[in-house]
């Protein structure tokens, strides 16, 4: 599967944005350690930003950040969201409402439980019509979107966003399924090249194997919160080189992306 990346956009521990993160990420600047920053959701209007979960935040950023960086409008963008396990706030609290005496749910927990909660936000956002599709796939939710979104973009012959993200889960849920920090990605994707595109991605299945990263504290990162396996690409991508690299994905495959640098 042949694609052509037009924008990248970035928010992690450290890493916020993508033109502040692509020299850490090349190797060329110390990386240094913070909590990730989640902008207001200044899209939405002032009703829906104050509904709004960390989640849809976080998914709203990224997303913002890689059509600005592209020039292209988002509303007639097909969008593919992947996350490993949605909203874990909204979760525990509807969880934790419900063992309680009084098991009376907030409306706004009840529909901000849903998986495709951000797709619903962002087309509020940006006043999409366009199809978004909301998927799953535990720790191989990247990989999984990254094959959705290729395989739309060369369906419909035409540019698709795949906006990946991952939050912590509050105790004791964060016990049993532990994600150090919030890290979200937007990428802006096509079957063919145009004037923005950063690079070509050559991507097909693979046996199991996965690149680890060069620097030791994004490594740890990459280990430790599911849509950062992405890190080796991005340091693939920051460094304006060829590269080959594997990315994780099932128990028994993963993915193989060639990265050429246009």
């Amino acid at each position: 599967m042949r694609l052509f990346l037009n924008a990248v956009a970035l928010r992690g521990p450290g890493l916020e944005g993508w033109q502040a993160s692509a020299p850490i990420l090349a190797g060329n600047a110390t990386y240094l350690a913070a909590p990730t920053l989640i902008p207001p959701a200044i899209l939405l209007p002032p009703n829906e930003r104050r509904r709004a979960p960390q989640t849809v935040k976080l998914a709203l950023a990224v997303g913002a950040e890689a059509f600005t960086s592209a020039g292209a409008e988002p509303a007639s963008c097909p969008v593919v969201f992947a996350s490993s396990g949605g909203d874990g706030e909204t979760i525990h609290e509807i969880l934790a409402t419900l063992a309680g005496p009084v098991r009376e749910l907030s409306p706004t927990r009840f529909h901000n439980s849903v998986h495709n909660v951000a797709a619903g936000y962002w087309s509020i956002a940006t006043g999409a019509k366009t199809p978004a599709t909301s998927l799953c796939a535990h720790d191989g939710s990247f990989a999984a979107g990254l094959l959705e979104a290729g395989a739309q973009a060369l369906a419909a012959n035409g540019m698709v966003a795949l906006i990946a993200y991952d939050l912590p889960y509050p105790e004791p849920l964060a016990s049993v399924r532990p994600i150090v920090a919030p890290f979200a990605l937007a990428l802006l994707l096509s079957p063919v090249a145009i004037s923005q595109s950063l690079a070509q991605l050559d991507v097909e299945l693979c046996a199991p194997s996965a690149h680890a990263c060069t620097v030791p504290e994004l490594e740890d990162m990459r280990r430790a919160i599911p849509t950062a396996r992405v890190l080796p690409l991005l340091e693939a991508l920051a460094r304006g080189e060829a590269a080959a690299i594997t990315l994780d994905y099932l128990d028994d495959l993963a993915l193989a992306v060639k990265v050429t640098p246009l």
